[in-house]
């Protein structure tokens, strides 16, 4: 039996990817975005449906995930991919901004697991997978707020695996790395207006240029589909799947080193020195 994934944010990025790759792949998919437009797919396919998903909209996850289900019987995987990213400093953060920012990555995270879970519980199976970031590995500087949004979900999502293992549901963690050619970094830019001021302007900006010259090859849309798919159908107990090779490197630098090495080596890698 063809099985069904249900997507957020597939308009483009990892979730176009992730959402070409399963179709590739001979699966169901429910692409999800917030203003749903089919010319973004390259043809249509009795196994594509394309909703409307708002992930702060409790209403907007209930029709989509209710129209999943209509489409194609049952949802055997859902991927919470939507997420916006930022760049600030803590202090000139508005609350409105953080709370913006936790309300997509964060709540809607915890939204549309809800939503899904009591289908997935009657039909004895399923598999949630939640994209976070490499930032939950090794936090930069200067992403402390959209870090934090991204911690929670992973350690909801690691809780949440247990709770749900009765119930023969997986939840699993796709940790994408560092990729500013994507129109998630891009998106943020607008939001990001302001919140780098005058004096941390030379901290940010010897920041900047660490990150022009990143230790590892950046991550492709391409390795996040990729990891979402093996996510999705590999057997046991795994959680967590780092995806790109400085996801790798800095999950192999936090659970296997010392805190003092990860600390030293995130320091040398990342942090300007203080003047």
């Amino acid at each position: 039996m063809t099985r069904t994934i249900l997507i957020t944010g597939t308009s483009s990025g990892y979730g176009k990817a992730t959402a070409e790759l399963f179709l590739d792949r001979g699966w169901n998919v429910v692409a999800t975005m917030r203003r749903p437009d089919p010319a973004l797919f390259a043809a249509p396919s009795d196994r594509l449906t394309i909703l409307p998903l708002d992930v702060t909209n409790a209403g907007s996850i209930g029709r989509a995930i209710a129209g999943g289900i209509a489409a194609f019987g049952a949802i055997d995987v859902l991927v919470n991919n939507a997420g916006i990213g930022m760049a600030s400093v803590v202090e000139a953060t508005p609350d409105s901004v953080t709370r913006e920012v936790f309300e997509t990555n964060t709540f809607g995270v915890f939204a549309t697991c809800r939503a899904v879970i009591p289908q997935m519980r009657r039909q004895g199976s399923g598999t949630i997978i939640n994209v976070t970031s490499s930032v939950t590995l090794g936090v930069m500087p200067l992403v402390a707020v959209y870090a934090a949004s991204k911690c929670a979900v992973e350690g909801f999502t690691e809780s949440l695996s247990y709770e749900l293992d009765p119930f023969g549901i997986r939840a699993r963690l796709v940790e994408p790395g560092y990729a500013p050619t994507t129109s998630f970094t891009a998106n943020a830019g607008p939001r990001m207006q302001g919140m780098i001021p005058a004096d941390y302007a030379a901290f940010a900006q010897s920041c900047f240029e660490r990150m022009a010259r990143y230790p590892t090859p950046y991550c492709t849309e391409a390795e996040v589909a990729e990891a979402v798919f093996a996510a999705a159908t590999e057997e046991g107990g795994r959680i967590r799947y780092p995806a790109g090779p400085d996801s790798r490197l800095l999950a192999d630098l936090r659970w296997t080193t010392s805190e003092e090495h990860y600390l030293a080596t995130m320091r040398a890698m990342f942090a300007p020195s203080r003047a």
